[in-house]
């Protein structure tokens, strides 16, 4: 039975509330003259649910030109960096300039054209329909024919590692073809240098963002992959990322863990001492004192440094908050 009235919430808006939507398209880029054109010219100009589809490019400190080429080749706004400052400062400056421009739906690509445009309209619908914050498109991982038997299974055990540290069901997480909204892309805030793709999804599903898949295809590769040099760089890289994010946004567990893998052994051994000491067995077992209680020490430390990082956690996610209203504030009210 349909209750009589419905939360307003869930209520649609009325006709004469709603507004036009704009979409921002950003393109990080660095050195990409040769694969720039293709790229913009495949974006579409026009999407379905949005009165105004804008293309933002951003130059990470370029040598080749690539600003200069994307205001010739109709890009609506061009944004550059003095020097190469890294995938993910470019991918928030892409979102800070987008926000500014007055972005509802912001989508971020690649300017290799790895990612079908055609697929941008797909990728944008949930949020459309009000069913997500942010949409990951993802990559059938195992047909890609570029893609070697290691680097398919590489990518499929970091999406699983992802997806246990961010509680989503993000199933490619190393995606850079994604959608957010205007409030997601708010709250987002990236601390390593390496790349956004993995530490934004941790970071949205910890802060109770709604993140969605979308199947997408692939085009063919342009040019080897700038990210992954090497498999061991890769590996150390994005290990080091995952391990930066989970300290920052769930240091008690990762600290507990730590005293817990302590305070064990040193427990276990100190009741195997009191055991001999018992039994009257206890005098050639002092070691087990010693070891326990050097291991209980360093348990009851980590047990200290959790308490202390949770509450900076705390601390921290306090002013995330407070930084997420101000930057929700009109520029004029600043």
């Amino acid at each position: 039975m349909k209750p009589l009235s419905e939360p307003i919430w869930q209520r649609p808006a009325p006709q004469a509330e709603r507004r036009p939507l704009k979409l921002v398209i950003q393109v990080p880029c660095y050195n990409e003259q040769q694969t720039l054109p293709r790229t913009l010219a495949a974006l579409p100009r026009e999407v379905e649910g949005f009165a105004a589809v804008e293309i933002l490019v951003i130059d990470d400190g370029s040598d080749d030109g690539t600003a200069r080429l994307a205001r010739s080749l109709g890009a609506h706004h061009v944004v550059r960096h003095n020097h190469n400052r890294g995938l993910a400062a470019a991918f928030m400056t892409g979102l800070k300039t987008a926000i500014e421009l007055g972005a509802d739906v912001i989508v971020n690509t690649d300017a290799d054209d790895q990612y079908p445009a055609g697929d941008l309209p797909a990728l944008v619908r949930p949020i459309l329909d009000g069913d997500a914050d942010i949409v990951v498109g993802a990559r059938p991982i195992d047909t890609i024919r570029h893609f070697s038997p290691l680097k398919r299974a590489l990518q499929r055990l970091g999406s699983r590692v992802v997806r246990a540290l961010s509680r989503t069901e993000v199933s490619d997480a190393p995606s850079g073809f994604r959608a957010m909204t205007r409030d997601a892309a708010l709250r987002l805030n990236v601390f390593t240098g390496y790349t956004y793709t993995l530490e934004t999804i941790i970071q949205a599903g910890l802060s109770n963002l709604r993140v969605a898949n979308v199947p997408i295809g692939v085009n063919a590769p342009t040019r080897p992959s700038r990210l992954i040099r090497s498999t061991a760089g890769y590996l150390w890289r994005s290990a080091r990322t995952l391990f930066s994010v989970y300290l920052i946004y769930r240091p008690i567990r990762l600290f507990g863990a730590l005293a817990f893998s302590f305070l064990t052994p040193g427990v276990l051994l100190a009741v195997r001492y009191l055991y001999f000491a018992w039994i009257g067995e206890g005098r050639g077992h002092v070691q087990s004192v010693v070891v326990g209680g050097a291991l209980v020490v360093c348990g009851i430390f980590m047990l200290a440094i959790a308490t202390v990082a949770h509450l900076l956690a705390i601390n921290r996610r306090l002013l995330e908050e407070l930084r997420y209203l101000e930057r929700r504030r009109p520029e004029g009210q600043r």
